[in-house]
């Protein structure tokens, strides 16, 4: 069992079911050549930020893997938020819609265009506490666009992520910054990454090689609107070791305060 949370609705091939659905056949394209995606949006106190937009990110996301989504972005959000309702009004959800292709091109390698199925599972999964969250900076790298499909929430960019921060659990630490092959920091292996100096908020500019995270954009629209100056730019480990500040965004957490670095 793989889930992350409690309580499992999965959407497939037109039904709810209950539980960890089985989704995928041992020869589908995606389970073994890895061309699945993935969103990840949230539901608590009675709200569902953003979810418009990572309803569409998904699409852009099957199509950077090279196949068509089987249903529209609008599709997407319509079923989340008929599923939500099948649950406890005060829990905390997890909403992840899944696509991945079936067939292979002719090449075998690359997914066929019209060969995508979808999936959304929605999870009950409590919102994080403040805790003291320690960072560390991690021996592996962010891949550039020109080596993976970086453009992509894809599933096949995940083992990276894992390592990342395996290794920083291995030393005490509970994440880590991940650099890009310039030494320029981008990113922790599962959020975008903030810090503070004399009071004016950094944050590393997108180039590629990370995601530029819908609750990172929330975030800088939310500083900025607060009378706050965010600056994008490049940023080394030098400047993590004399922020005043550290924070990270991210879907599933949200904002997560560094107390260590």
């Amino acid at each position: 069992m793989v889930a992350i949370g409690g309580k499992i609705l999965t959407w497939f091939n037109g039904e709810w079911r209950e539980g960890n659905t089985m989704i995928m056949g041992a020869a589908d394209h995606a389970t073994w050549l890895g061309s699945m995606v993935f969103d990840g949006a949230r539901y608590f106190d009675g709200v569902m930020p953003d979810l418009n937009l990572h309803s569409q990110r998904i699409i852009r996301s099957a199509k950077s893997m090279g196949y068509d989504a089987p249903v529209d972005g609008d599709t997407i959000e319509g079923i989340i938020r008929e599923g939500v309702v099948k649950l406890a009004p005060d829990a905390d959800l997890y909403l992840r819609p899944m696509m991945w292709s079936l067939e292979g091109d002719e090449t075998m390698l690359g997914a066929d265009q019209t060969s995508g199925a979808y999936a959304i599972c929605i999870e009950e999964f409590p919102m994080p506490q403040a805790r003291d969250f320690a960072l560390t900076v991690s021996p592996y790298r962010r891949p550039r666009q020109d080596m993976a499909l970086t453009e992509a929430k894809a599933a096949c960019l995940y083992p990276n992520n894992g390592r990342i921060v395996q290794e920083a659990r291995s030393r005490g630490f509970n994440n880590a910054l991940s650099m890009d092959i310039d030494d320029n920091v981008a990113e922790t292996s599962s959020t975008n990454v903030f810090m503070v100096r004399d009071g004016e908020v950094f944050t590393p500019a997108p180039n590629g090689t990370f995601l530029n995270g819908i609750t990172r954009q929330r975030t800088i629209l939310l500083l900025e609107a607060d009378g706050v100056k965010v600056t994008e730019t490049s940023l080394q480990v030098q400047d993590f070791a004399e922020a005043s500040e550290i924070f990270l965004t991210g879907n599933a957490s949200k904002i997560t305060v560094v107390k260590r670095f």
